[in-house]
């Protein structure tokens, strides 16, 4: 697997490697030694999916408070997603800040997202689907986010002028000056 940081260190692009054959190819997508020689250390509990029938979709930006946060994978099973990690960590110099990868299922790419931050992404494609490992169980009263069109946040979503498929609960969520950090 190769492992880089993007901007923000903590968050890492991840890109197992693919074994071909006649059939089609092998990937290792997770091993707890290889991630602790990377230098993350986390346990995972629980493995998520998320399937969306449009395009440009969004969800997000999730997370958990404290004692509950997650840290994330996250990876395409079909179709490609525009993925977003906001740093909420209030000692981090990049507080409110974000990082963003194109993930797909055709390159396999993944996306290490560590506790202390928002999550969220949005389909490029019809039919899109994304996997997940997350370190923490969902909690319902833990669950909570930020509100995904904060201009604050700086996020150029790729809508190319289009209204997203939000949720009702997404529609609802807080712009970060209003909902501060727990982290």
């Amino acid at each position: 697997m190769e492992f880089t940081s993007l901007a923000i260190e903590a968050v890492k692009l991840i890109r197992p490697r693919r074994i071909p054959d006649a059939r089609g190819y092998f990937a290792e997508t997770w091993n707890r030694k290889t991630f602790l020689d990377a230098g993350i250390d986390v346990d995972f509990v629980q493995d998520n999916s998320s399937y969306s029938r449009l395009a440009k979709t969004i969800r997000g930006l999730h997370f958990q408070t404290p004692p509950m946060a997650q840290a994330k994978l996250v990876r395409v099973a079909r179709g490609s997603i525009f993925d977003v990690a906001l740093d909420l960590r209030r000692a981090s110099p990049s507080f409110g800040r974000h990082v963003s990868a194109i993930l797909t299922a055709a390159g396999g790419e993944q996306l290490f997202i560590p506790a202390g931050f928002a999550h969220g992404f949005c389909t490029l494609e019809p039919d899109t689907e994304v996997a997940y490992k997350i370190s923490g169980l969902y909690s319902q009263k833990h669950d909570t986010g930020i509100a995904w069109d904060d201009p604050a946040l700086g996020i150029e979503w790729p809508l190319k002028g289009r209204e997203p498929t939000l949720s009702d609960r997404d529609r609802k969520l807080p712009r970060l000056a209003e909902a501060g950090s727990p982290f």
